[in-house]
């Protein structure tokens, strides 16, 4: 109990001195790429790295839709620009399209009930806090609704780590995709199978099965990677490793989150280890402060096998995206920790396509300039405290 106990009294500790420093700081302006389409296949891919204009093309869509919208987000913050996609998502419903939602209960604790009613010919599907009833010790019904969706008729398709809030508009720095093609089928179908598979069933519910037609053609360079904790389907931390595993150039990632399994770790150092240029690039400081601390357990061993670490400053980094050796690439919602890549409802864009991973490599090096880097010698002569502080907190490793 000890064992366990003091670093989780330590984590809430760090966490409220956290939220009460944070208190009236904002971010600082930040760098960014404007958004650039790559052809792919037979579609195309349309990176997004601020906020404002992925919202802008998001709610351009749903104001063009004719048949069909599924939304799916993790956090729909009820502020301004929470307001602006729910009365988006209204009025296509009254115009007579179909119109599915999907959104985390947990995530949307804080948000007021009032926010979260909507008119009954808009179907909405409420991933409850709790799901697993009666069957309390079934560990495939404890992972969350974390994925990022929106596709629209059967033309364009959205994907990528932005949430739904004003702040994530102008003072987060992640990255989406826009999707066009026979790509966006694999997105709507997603979204059916995590609908289906938890609507509720009872006479009367709203929430119908959702039943779509199968596509014939495939886009063999674009694949959706989906983690479904309900069938202990986690293929997308095999995907990130068998990657890293065949890298001879480049491994360059971008993480909000770094909490991995040490066999992952040892990739990316034995990637590095054998003469790859491996990067990482994760917040300065993050909204969690508690993941900073744990993730900071790795940088020995990664610095000492070559591993860059580059810290971005000033404002918070949520994208979690890839390269490697200039031909592979992936876009999603998955952090590298235990939550996401072996608890949680995930989804990833992996993309086999030089046009694209030169775009994600062009938006890293953007970032890179708003990065400080890390180097051996001022890791370890950081003071006591701190590296026992980080000693402290290894138990929680494998809870996040």
């Amino acid at each position: 109990m000890a064992l366990i106990g003091v670093p989780f009294l330590v984590a809430i500790a760090m966490s409220l001195v956290d939220s009460y420093r944070r208190r009236g700081k904002r971010p600082k302006p930040f760098p960014t790429r404007p958004p650039e389409s790559v052809p792919v296949g037979e579609g195309q891919l349309t990176t997004f790295t601020y906020g404002n204009d992925l919202y802008e093309a998001m709610l351009e869509a749903i104001e063009g839709a004719r048949s069909q919208i599924l939304f799916e987000t993790y956090i729909w913050k009820g502020d301004a620009m929470g307001e602006r996609f729910k009365r988006a998502l209204i009025d296509a419903a009254d115009r007579g399209v179909d119109v599915y939602c999907t959104y985390d209960a947990f995530a949307n604790l804080v948000v007021s009930p009032a926010f979260k009613r909507f008119p009954g010919h808009v179907k909405v599907l409420r991933y409850p806090v709790y799901g697993a009833g009666w069957r309390f010790f079934d560990i495939r019904r404890y992972g969350r609704d974390h994925r990022k969706i929106l596709v629209v008729d059967d033309n364009v398709g959205f994907i990528g780590g932005y949430n739904v809030g004003s702040a994530y508009a102008t003072e987060w720095r992640d990255t989406h995709v826009k999707i066009t093609g026979p790509a966006v089928w694999d997105l709507k179908r997603a979204f059916a199978d995590f609908w289906n598979l938890h609507r509720r069933r009872r006479i009367g519910s709203s929430e119908r099965p959702l039943l779509l037609e199968t596509a014939s053609t495939w886009e063999p360079r674009v694949r959706v990677q989906r983690n479904v904790p309900r069938l202990l389907m986690f293929p997308i931390r095999a995907m990130y490793i068998e990657a890293i595993n065949r890298a001879s150039r480049n491994v360059w990632m971008t993480q909000a989150y770094f909490l991995p399994d040490q066999d992952f770790v040892d990739a990316v150092k034995n990637a590095a280890l054998r003469g790859v240029d491996v990067r990482l690039l994760l917040p300065l400081k993050s909204n969690h402060i508690v993941a900073d601390w744990v993730s900071r357990g790795y940088f020995s061993q990664m610095l000492d096998a070559g591993v860059r670490i580059l810290r971005y400053r000033d404002a918070m980094v949520h994208a979690k995206t890839a390269t490697v050796d200039g031909r592979w690439a992936t876009v999603g919602t998955a952090n590298i920790d235990r939550l996401s890549l072996q608890g949680n409802y995930e989804i990833n864009l992996e993309v086999i396509d030089e046009g694209f991973a030169r775009e994600l490599e062009a938006i890293f090096e953007v970032d890179q300039s708003h990065c400080l880097e890390l180097t051996s010698g001022e890791w370890e002569a950081r003071d006591m405290h701190r590296k026992f502080t980080e000693m402290l907190l290894t138990p929680l490793r494998p809870l996040l």
